[in-house]
């Protein structure tokens, strides 16, 4: 008796272990998902960030030549010295986000694969 429940236990989860498996792949891809969801606001939020930036960067443009037209030369220079700071800054968070929108395509594209390759039997 007690071999003929191993036996059916043994079946029992043969049947059973693809399904649970499956099931297990859908959840993976549901979280990644939620992943690129979540990356693509973080970039969105990166995006308005740099737009931010670069107006101040205008502004910071207009302050200089305003305080070089007053004839205050100082503050001209270390308006000017920020203002490359600031670009240089601004060059590095746009090649970021470029990375960050190439890196987010190929995150798509696999997960495209892998449901494909999931769908079929």
């Amino acid at each position: 008796m007690r071999r003929h429940i191993a036996v059916f236990a043994v079946l029992a989860l043969a049947v059973s272990a693809p399904r649970a498996l499956s099931a297990q792949d859908s959840n993976d891809v549901k979280q990644d998902r939620k992943e690129v969801r979540h990356d693509r606001r973080e970039l969105r939020g990166d995006r308005k960030d740099i737009r931010h930036d670069t107006r101040d960067i205008r502004q910071d443009r207009r302050d200089v030549r305003q305080d070089v037209k007053n004839g205050d030369t100082t503050d001209a220079r270390r308006d000017a010295r920020d203002l490359r700071r600031d670009r240089r800054d601004r060059r590095h968070d746009v090649r970021d986000a470029r990375r960050d929108r190439r890196d987010l395509r190929q995150d798509r594209k696999d997960i495209h694969q892998d449901q494909k390759k999931d769908s079929t039997p």
